[in-house]
């Protein structure tokens, strides 16, 4: 049995100059400050990756934001938590839209996590997709992460890496394929301002070359969809913000998932055990289901 870990949206903020808060960033730390710093916090996280760790867990999945504002110091936080979390060959990580909050920052992810953000074949670090086979695994790695205007936090893959992730999913035939991207493949009308543009086109290359599993964040919610697929529906699975203290609105407090993948070809099983923070503080299964059998 391969067990993978999927966590998302740290969050991570550090203390800007007022030269950062310029444009969208500033805007940003306003929101912060009006109240998503009293939500986002630090020892959530760490209780989150404590309670990991008492699982004996293959390969542990990041799925994006996780700093704030695309700042030299929220990078470089993110970094020594990474580090704790585990190695490079343990961890593998892509960036989501707070990753790549402005233009300056496109390089920031790249510059301080590539060797998380790596394929096996040693390609360009920050180059998607990649992949990291695991055992009977695939990751196929995603970068939905592009800079937005002020109140936007859309997301896009483009044709190009729409195009290698179709050859991608072929050349992982036979593996269970998981897909990690940021941006949820389908959201509601009332998310239109941070929907993934090019969903449509996203869903349509699993329709026809299909995958095992599809793991996103961004909503900072736990989620369960079913995509299209060649054979049979694609599960589609978000996850809360790992840092959220407390519940907020449609959002669910801290937590993260397992997944526990057996099988082979044509005859995959997969269980999801949903983690999350209570109000007491303590991490507990809040779920448990049968995603492939």
């Amino acid at each position: 049995m391969f067990v993978l870990a999927h966590l998302s949206d740290l969050h991570l903020a550090a203390q800007p100059r007022l030269a950062d808060l310029a444009g969208k960033r500033g805007l940003g730390f306003i929101n912060w400050h009006r109240g998503r710093k009293n939500i986002h916090k630090v020892e959530a996280l760490d209780a989150v990756a404590a309670d990991l760790k008492t699982f004996d867990v293959g390969h542990i999945a990041v799925t994006g934001d996780l700093v704030n504002l695309s700042l030299p110091g929220e990078y470089q936080l993110a970094r020594r938590w990474l580090e704790a979390l585990g190695p490079p060959s343990d961890v593998t990580v892509i960036p989501g839209n707070h990753d790549i909050y402005v233009p300056q920052a496109l390089q920031g992810p790249s510059a301080f996590w590539s060797d998380y953000m790596r394929g096996d074949d040693s390609g360009e670090p920050g180059s998607f997709p990649f992949v990291r086979r695991r055992g009977g695994v695939a990751l196929i790695a995603l970068s939905s992460a592009v800079p937005t205007g002020p109140f936007l936090a859309t997301g896009r893959l483009g044709e190009n890496q729409l195009a290698r992730f179709a050859a991608a999913l072929d050349r992982a035939r036979g593996l269970f394929r998981i897909v990690l991207i940021h941006h949820p493949p389908a959201s509601p009308a009332r998310r239109y301002l941070r929907r993934l543009t090019d969903a449509d086109e996203f869903r349509k290359v699993l329709a026809e070359r299909g995958a095992e599993l599809v793991l996103h964040g961004h909503d900072h919610c736990r989620s369960l969809v079913r995509l299209d697929g060649p054979e049979r529906p694609i599960p589609a699975l978000g996850a809360p913000s790992a840092s959220a203290r407390v519940p907020h609105h449609d959002e669910n407090a801290a937590g993260y998932n397992l997944l526990r993948i057996e099988g082979e070809a044509g005859a995959w099983r997969c269980e999801l055990v949903a983690r999350e923070r209570g109000a007491d503080g303590v991490i507990r299964e809040v779920d448990r289901q049968m995603l492939r059998e």
